[in-house]
């Protein structure tokens, strides 16, 4: 039976969390308001107190159990919760006899609270609650919303610092129209504490003035080297290229680092040669490098068999007693899971950019709500979102469990 204690009255009549905020929910499910609601309760609320029915954390809580479940955009997450109300409502204890309508979940999301302060709270949560711990890459890519639409008319463009392990976006910031990715890389990075992490990125973040803001910090770089820093790369391509020997001489002495490593995935077999050395240490204008290296990259499909190759170059400022070729290879190969791990996940199954959204304000708050849903589902254990959102479907309880 519900539990009618009046000192329990619902869960947006909580603005703090202490140690008694447990309650037991219908269903006999213990709550504790400590978890993700005691977190979004800390959020400041834009609104006027009058006429104010569903409290912000509240709501949000919502819309994350309804995307746990399947629903992405506002129309879809207020029918799948409407069809769903008696049962929420007992399990919570709210006060209330119905949920939000889509035109109140849309107005919170884009006009009630500061993006910055939720991406805190859902980072401290994630990480609060992280089984890892050991972490140290950081991947830094930007992603544009391209169902977003600004009032100038131009699409919000995000920069986010990612780690791929935990599956934790530590912190997200707007990349103005005006801008590029390089020009908000440094308010991102202030935002992160960079003490003993390692930040990967691609050839754009490739800058002298990042390099030693990294170092400062307490951090290290890995950069890849194309054609934006033209005499870095002919460097580091001329270093590994194959030498002719001198007659008398033979070949000249090199300090060149291997590894290699096979692997079958996703219907194709792959090869991948990491090469390091610190023979242009020295020579390269720039500031702390210890390593440079070649990656090169061979991929046979095996229903065509097709084969490609692909080379990359780059430069990192980890000494070699601190990152070995494995090592390298390992950093730069789990970089990219920024893009296959939490962009493609917000695109594909989460249908960001098909999600249409007229307010930069509302784009933002619901990439940080996609990232948390991402966390989550990796925490939990699963390893397919589309796989564990309808689990979740079936079994609100269960979502709930992951919020609460």
């Amino acid at each position: 039976m519900l539990n009618n204690n009046p000192r329990q009255k619902g869960l947006d009549m909580y603005s703090t969390a202490s140690v008694s905020d447990l309650r037991m929910g219908a269903c006999g499910a213990v709550i504790d308001l400590t978890g993700l609601y005691g977190e979004l309760a800390k959020l400041r609320d834009k609104r006027q107190a009058r006429g104010k029915r569903y409290g912000l954390a509240l709501v949000l809580l919502l819309v994350v159990l309804a995307k746990l479940c399947g629903e992405d955009r506002p129309y879809g997450i207020a029918q799948w919760l409407e069809g769903r109300a008696s049962r929420l409502i007992a399990f919570l204890g709210l006060p209330c006899r119905c949920l939000p309508s889509h035109n109140t979940y849309r107005r919170v999301l884009g006009e009630c609270l500061e993006v910055k302060q939720l991406q805190r709270v859902v980072c401290r949560f994630l990480r609060g609650r992280s089984a890892g711990g050991g972490e140290v890459l950081i991947s830094m890519d930007g992603k544009t919303l391209r169902g977003s639409l600004t009032p100038g008319g131009a699409r919000v463009h995000i920069l986010a610092a990612y780690m791929p392990t935990e599956g934790v976006v530590l912190a997200q910031v707007a990349v103005d129209s005006t801008e590029n990715e390089l020009s908000a890389a440094p308010h991102l990075l202030q935002c992160l504490d960079l003490r003993g992490k390692v930040v990967v990125g691609d050839a754009i973040f490739t800058q002298r003035q990042l390099s030693v803001r990294i170092v400062r910090a307490g951090g290290e770089y890995i950069w890849l080297a194309k054609d934006n820093q033209p005499r870095l790369r002919e460097a580091i391509v001329r270093l590994f290229l194959p030498q002719a020997s001198t007659p008398g001489w033979g070949l000249p002495a090199n300090d060149f680092q291997q590894t290699l490593t096979h692997n079958k995935a996703h219907g194709r077999l792959e090869q991948r040669i990491l090469t390091s050395s610190e023979l242009l240490n020295a020579y390269l204008d720039w500031p702390h490098v210890a390593q440079v290296f070649r990656l090169e990259r061979h991929r046979t499909h095996l229903r065509t068999g097709i084969h490609e190759t692909e080379v990359v170059y780059g430069l990192t400022s980890l000494t070699r007693q601190e990152a070995n070729p494995s090592q390298l290879l390992a950093l730069v190969r789990n970089y990219w899971g920024i893009e296959n791990g939490l962009y493609h996940r917000r695109d594909a199954t989460l249908r960001e950019d098909a999600t249409r959204m007229t307010k930069p304000t509302f784009a933002q708050t619901m990439a940080v709500l996609n990232n948390l849903v991402i966390g989550l589902v990796l925490r939990a254990g699963w390893r397919y979102l589309p796989q564990a959102r309808r689990y979740y479907d079936a079994h609100p309880e269960a979502a709930l469990n992951l919020l609460l």
